[in-house]
């Protein structure tokens, strides 16, 4: 807007306007005394998102100014719901003194809220990691780097593909994701929320590196281990950038970035994290997650710790046997009850500090703080005797004597929410405080002798000496008495049954006692902020406490639920393979009415695969999904729901589990089925866990059969993954007896009157039939299709083992066979003593599309 338009407005509206030209893009919250007011287009946005009034106020250009406000005391609800929208706001407070301003209070923005950045404890989700991240693609690597503001963690990977990509934006989740005008994959992150386009000069090399020494007070970043990655180091330092910006304060609990070595954790995909349900099932919940059954941790930070371990398994035997024998400690002493009650005094420790470090804190975040505080003896206690690991962190978390003894000598039992109307610190604390709250509470001792001295002097012993906040000091005497009243009394309200003066003596101890609220008020909020800077030195021992009371908090659940549900510490290995007995899917066990049948797995160099066949709703992905979850838990360190488990450290983990449609992108059940499959067979090692369900049913039986056959016979002879792959095509089974390291297993069920019963239970062999009418007659198909079906199928069963008298009458039956094809050849060299004429012909079929 040019100087000449401004001129058209009021000097209030063209300091607003002024204002809001320099955040075009997001919400202005602009105070004006009680309320933060919106103006134009942000009014009648706000107005459609937060559901208020949208009014107007004066007019430019012969047109009312559209205005929409929310009162200052409620303003968290209405950010709160912004920043869930992905919006983001600027706040805009009074910074001048109205009483001394000339033209329009002096105004501006303290702090910009966004989605990814917010600190604020009603704002904030208290069992979820709130992340902003930046990514950004240079030559052939993709960096990728998030920071939590609420606890100071600053991490940063680099990554090779495009899947590796939309893998660890799934597991992080961001709240916000800034990104490059030019990024090589915008139709990625443009699908993620709160995605924001940042010009490229902000991903300059050198700018982050001297923006990061700055942030930590280094001259080079090479004692932190990431001075190899340059292209990580770029989204690094624009998102170190674009926090800054908002925060507009210090932040000092940011203090090292450290890099994510992808190398270290078992990769998970895209499809795995989402079929494996680890904190979000498959309709977006949090209901039948896998995390829903574990986490009974009692503080927020614990919790958030708890899934981060679930989307980041390790594959380091150290830090993993370290956590077990934690557990196991915490087992033998049966201390995680214990632990547990203490924990849930501790609160959130870890965003309470990264609210003191940015100086945003709240009385009762240091209320928190020192109950926090006032627990670690006894945790001491309870964790004197541990070894290994539990006794590192039981060190860390060591009683801070100092802080706890300023709290409280500083903070009153029960403080108010803010600071702004006093009442924080507690007597004692500071001397001249307690003067003016003396002075400012209306010295009680004075009044009363006050009070006794006027009913001596006037003889109304009736006669009362009071305060209220609207009227001041005043002597009240009934109206019978008022004629017993001296002259020098002033007559201040007349009241139904009483009168109410005030005198000179008692006018003059009125002003000594506002001027004293005002200097107390001021002088409460100088010392309050003090306590910041008293604990600034503290910062990174408070980090330190906070991070090692949440693994504690994690580890003493593990501890819990093994107990409670019957887990096992799994033996770790060094050697690939998998060996559980007796076990059980975690989540299903869970939530069923029923006892769970529970089964054995046996992975190993001589049994690489094991083909599944079974009816549907036979068990089949339960016994799959719960060999992945087993897989996972061990590696995290947690016990798992066996009999007994020897688990080899894998790298990846892929299902391929499911079907449905990504309309969105435009691609097909089968599309997606065949993307995910590409994944798995072009990453897949030695070293995979690989769970394969019904390949290639999205499309023709014999392409189906022939993509199902060429993808387990690729994991099986090339890639030598562990597979589990479960199927419906029966001709599959025949691949165990011509491929080395394959078996076949099947989970039955019993046919009785027309009713089916699933066993659940695994056995060795293939299935003898697959049960699909009589599931689909449980499914409520009517009666009367079933019977058409099964009429269907007897018609089918007996057409489908042809007599072969000549190679026309064949070719009549079926026009794509080719009786003179070299693949004749292939056919004979085959076991096909067992094979119908039928099953003859299907794989000739195949051996046709394979030459």
């Amino acid at each position: 807007m040019t100087a000449q338009d401004l001129s058209q407005h009021t000097p209030m509206m063209r300091q607003y306007l002024t204002i809001k030209a320099e955040f075009p893009n997001i919400l202005l919250f602009y105070r004006m005394g009680d309320f933060y007011e919106l103006f134009f287009d942000d009014a009648k946005r706000a107005a459609d998102l937060l559901d208020i009034s949208l009014t107007a106020r004066g007019k430019t250009g012969g047109n009312a100014i559209p205005m929409a406000g929310v009162p200052y005391h409620a303003v968290e609800s209405y950010l709160a719901r912004l920043v869930k929208l992905g919006e983001s706001v600027a706040i805009c407070e009074q910074v001048g003194d109205p009483a001394t301003s000339k033209g329009p209070v002096e105004r501006k923005v303290v702090k910009i809220v966004t989605p990814g950045t917010v600190s604020d404890e009603a704002l904030l989700t208290d069992r979820q990691d709130n992340l902003i991240a930046a990514v950004y693609a240079h030559e052939d690597k993709i960096g990728l780097s998030y920071l939590d503001v609420t606890s100071g963690r600053f991490m940063l990977t680099e990554l090779d593909t495009q899947e590796q990509l939309q893998a660890e934006l799934q597991r992080l989740s961001p709240a916000e994701l800034l990104y490059p005008e030019q990024f090589a994959y915008p139709t990625l992150v443009e699908s993620q929320k709160g995605c924001r386009r940042r010009p490229e000069w902000e991903f300059d090399l050198d700018t982050s590196i001297r923006l990061l020494n700055q942030q930590f007070g280094t001259k080079e970043l090479s004692g932190f281990g990431v001075s190899d990655y340059a292209t990580g180091l770029m989204a690094a330092g624009c998102l170190m950038q674009y926090v800054k910006d908002s925060q507009r304060t210090a932040l000092p609990h940011i203090r090292s970035i450290r890099c994510e070595v992808q190398s270290r954790a078992v990769i998970l995909d895209a499809a795995t994290r989402r079929n494996l349900e680890l904190t979000s099932n498959l309709q977006g919940g949090y209901e039948n997650t896998l995390a829903s059954v574990l986490d009974q941790t009692a503080s927020p930070m614990g919790s958030r710790l708890l899934k981060r371990w679930l989307h980041f398994p390790l594959r380091d035997l150290t830090i993993l046997s370290g956590r077990q024998d934690a557990i196991a400690h915490i087992i033998d002493q049966e201390s995680y009850s214990d632990i547990a009650l203490l924990l849930k005094h501790v609160g959130d420790a870890e965003r309470i500090v990264s609210r003191i470090a940015m100086r945003s804190a709240r009385p009762r975040d240091f209320s928190r703080l020192r109950q926090c505080l006032q627990q670690l003896p006894q945790l001491a206690n309870v964790l004197e005797d541990s070894q290994g690991h539990l006794k590192a962190l039981a060190q860390q978390v060591s009683p801070i004597e100092t802080l706890q003894s300023l709290l409280e000598e500083a903070i009153v039992d029960n403080p108010p929410v803010v600071i702004r109307d006093g009442g924080v610190l507690a007597p004692g604390y500071n001397e001249e405080l307690d003067e003016l709250r003396q002075l400012s509470q209306g010295a009680t001792e004075y009044l009363e002798n006050l009070e006794l001295k006027e009913r001596e002097q006037t003889g109304i012993a009736t006669l009362k000496v009071g305060y209220n906040k609207v009227h001041g000091f005043f002597i009240e005497v009934s109206k019978a008495s008022a004629t017993q009243v001296p002259d020098h009394y002033i007559r201040r309200q007349t009241l139904k049954n009483n009168e109410r003066y005030i005198t000179e003596e008692l006018k003059s101890h009125e002003e000594k006692v506002l001027t004293a609220q005002s200097r107390f008020l001021a002088l409460e909020k100088k010392l309050y902020e003090q306590l910041f800077e008293q604990f600034l030195p503290h910062l990174e021992q408070l980090q330190t406490l906070a991070e090692a009371l949440a693994e504690i908090d994690v580890l003493a659940t593990f501890a819990e639920r093994a107990i409670a549900l019957n887990y096992v510490k799994p033996t770790l290995a060094d050697k690939p393979g998998i060996d559980i007995d007796q076990g059980r899917h975690p989540v299903v066990e869970h939530v069923s009415q029923t006892p769970f049948i529970a089964n054995p797995v046996v992975l190993n160099d001589n049994r690489k695969m094991l083909i599944i066949t079974g009816p549907n709703m036979g068990g089949k992905s339960t016994y799959m999904r719960q060999t992945a979850l087993i897989t996972l838990l061990a590696h995290i360190g947690c016990y798992v729901p066996a009999q007994s488990a020897t688990i080899g450290m894998v790298d990846r983990i892929f299902t391929r589990i499911g079907a449905s449609d990504d309309l969105a992108s435009g691609r097909s059940t089968f599309m997606v089925e065949m993307t995910e499959t590409a994944n798995i067979l072009h990453n897949a090692t030695a070293k995979s866990l690989v769970l394969l369900d019904e390949i290639g049913r999205g499309t023709s039986t014999y392409d189906g059969l022939s993509l199902a056959w060429a993808t387990a016979e690729m994991l099986a002879q090339q890639i030598k993954a562990f597979t589990l792959f479960a199927s419906h095509y029966f001709e599959l089974t025949m691949l165990a007896k011509q491929v080395d390291g394959m078996e076949n297993v099947h989970l039955d069920a019993v046919e009785h009157d027309d009713e089916i019963i699933f066993m659940h239970a695994v056995s060795e062999g293939p299935a003898s039939k697959s049960f699909g009418l009589q599931v689909a007659q449980l499914a409520g198909v009517p009666r009367s299709a079933i019977l058409r079906a099964k009429e269907k199928l007897a018609e089918l069963e007996q057409n489908k083992q042809p007599t072969v008298t000549s190679a026309k009458e064949s070719d009549k039956q079926l026009p794509l066979m080719d009786f003179t094809h070299p693949a004749v050849e292939k056919l004979q060299a085959l076991d096909v003593d067992n094979l119908s004429p039928r099953q003859a012909l299907d794989w000739l079929y195949l051996l046709k599309k394979d030459v």
